[in-house]
């Protein structure tokens, strides 16, 4: 199972992350120097993907814009001898081979994933939420992608959460075939108190097969009356082989406004430019409150 195209849904209106998402797509608000869905298209590179579908809606022409060529700029940066920031601007546009389609209808993030079953074809592919960044040492779909390709199956991101979170998740039915490697045999959208299977929460990230874009073509509308990915891949899940990876990482949801910015900190941190100076900023600061 070699698996080098994945897809990124990002067609979504951004309404957690009002005003600022009225104009600008949510993916696009940056965290230190890039926009949010950068980190997630590099996650992808770094873990061998070759070719990425991002679907947008007819409002996210920015992103399309940001993996293309910048003719003009280049240009003034080169005749400026600004060789770094041409470079970093030129990196982006180069780092796999895009491809964009539109979500026409808000009609639920398993809509969106049938969208990409022409440029899938016949192929595994991972798919990787626009509102979820991870840090991880090893990539998060990377190490989706061992564990689909060592047992022959379509595979789920997967950590345990609270009690009380788990309604806002998909929760699975799982049955442990190694360490943090566990066989899915079923699974539920946003359960309802006592009725989640496990506080294994699917999270952002997944790696499957295309048999389930037959099944998504055929799931009627489920919660929220939209096409919900978790009814398809529980179906697929009773069909064919699925593992859920308990990967190590650390997810930050940036589509809402603590997770965005607990993401701006955590990599602002992390960034050799200026982590030292917010760290002893944020000393400071933190005695003044």
């Amino acid at each position: 199972m070699k698996v080098r195209k994945a897809v990124i849904p990002a067609a979504g209106l951004g309404t957690r992350m009002l005003p600022a998402t009225k104009t600008v797509p949510k993916e696009m608000l940056p965290i230190v120097d890039k926009p949010a869905i950068q980190y997630i298209i590099e996650e992808a590179v770094d873990s061998g993907i070759e070719s990425i579908l991002i679907i947008t809606n007819r409002a996210k022409t920015a992103i399309d814009d940001y993996f293309d060529y910048s003719p003009e700029l280049e240009n003034a940066l080169a005749r400026s001898g600004k060789s770094d920031e041409l470079e970093a601007v030129r990196r982006v546009a180069d780092m796999a081979e895009f491809f964009f389609v539109r979500q026409k209808e808000t009609k639920g993030l398993g809509h969106a994933i049938w969208r990409a079953k022409e440029f899938v074809g016949n192929e595994p592919f991972a798919v990787l939420l626009g509102d979820d960044i991870m840090m991880a040492d090893v990539p998060v779909t990377k190490q989706l992608i061992n564990a689909a390709e060592k047992y022959g199956a379509a595979a789920v991101g997967t950590q345990s959460v609270s009690a009380e979170a788990i309604s806002k998740y998909s929760s699975l039915k799982v049955s442990e075939l190694e360490e943090r490697i566990f066989k899915v045999s079923d699974m539920n959208e946003k359960p309802a108190p006592g009725e989640a299977f496990s506080e294994y929460a699917i999270l952002g990230r997944y790696v499957l097969t295309p048999e389930i874009f037959p099944i998504l073509e055929k799931t009627p509308p489920g919660h929220g009356g939209e096409i919900q990915l978790t009814d398809g891949l529980r179906e697929l899940c009773l069909r064919s082989p699925m593992v859920a990876v308990d990967f190590i990482g650390r997810r930050y949801d940036t589509g809402n406004l603590p997770g965005f910015l607990e993401a701006m900190i955590d990599f602002s941190l992390r960034d050799n430019s200026v982590g030292d100076w917010l760290r002893d900023f944020l000393k400071e600061k933190v005695k003044t409150f």
